[in-house]
């Protein structure tokens, strides 16, 4: 099964008025994303932002539960934090993922709204199946800018819920995801 990456994107990112916007890196985004990623056996968690406060405030807090009294405190979340890492962007991720695979990721965006890009899981399940790296994008805010929608391999088709409401918060469209493309099988734990 191919390696599978997991990038958190805070630019180039849509508000609600579909202006380019930053958004700002949450707590609780590291946490859960960091624990649902190592879950799943997604190799790196990156955080993307360019903004370099946030940056560090991402490395600090990484650093706080791997590193740091959380390490000892509750050493699962120092394995969920392990995987974590922050980027300036999509570039030096992919330049990292190349480093660490030998090969250049298929990049994987993901969405709330359908595309003529939009893929099934089953596409996606098949692609990590092969030899090459997968780079599952998730938007921040009001989703992923256009072009880098346009610009990426495949873009993943939106979850579906119950009713017409479709905005869920980023930690559970990731949760929900990964579980659709990575689930075992078996029943038993």
């Amino acid at each position: 099964m191919a390696d599978l990456y997991a990038a958190l994107i805070h630019y180039p990112v849509l508000n609600k008025n579909n202006s380019i916007i930053t958004t700002a890196v949450t707590n609780f985004d590291l946490h859960d994303l960091s624990r649902n990623s190592r879950t799943y056996d997604v190799k790196r968690l990156f955080i993307v932002t360019p903004n370099e406060i946030q940056l560090g405030m991402v490395n600090y807090i990484r650093d706080y539960w791997v590193n740091g009294h959380g390490a000892a405190y509750n050493p699962d979340r120092k394995e969920a934090f392990g995987i974590l890492e922050s980027k300036k962007n999509l570039e030096e991720v992919c330049l990292t993922i190349k480093e660490l695979s030998g090969k250049n990721p298929l990049l994987v965006a993901t969405t709330a709204k359908n595309t003529e890009k939009s893929v099934g899981y089953s596409v996606v399940k098949e692609k990590l199946k092969q030899d090459r790296p997968v780079l599952l994008a998730f938007g921040t805010g009001y989703g992923l800018v256009p072009g880098f929608l346009e610009a990426a391999d495949y873009v993943l088709e939106p979850i579906r819920g119950a009713g017409q409401y479709n905005h869920l918060p980023v930690r559970s469209a990731v949760a929900v995801i990964l579980d659709r493309l990575l689930a075992r099988d078996d029943a038993s734990f």
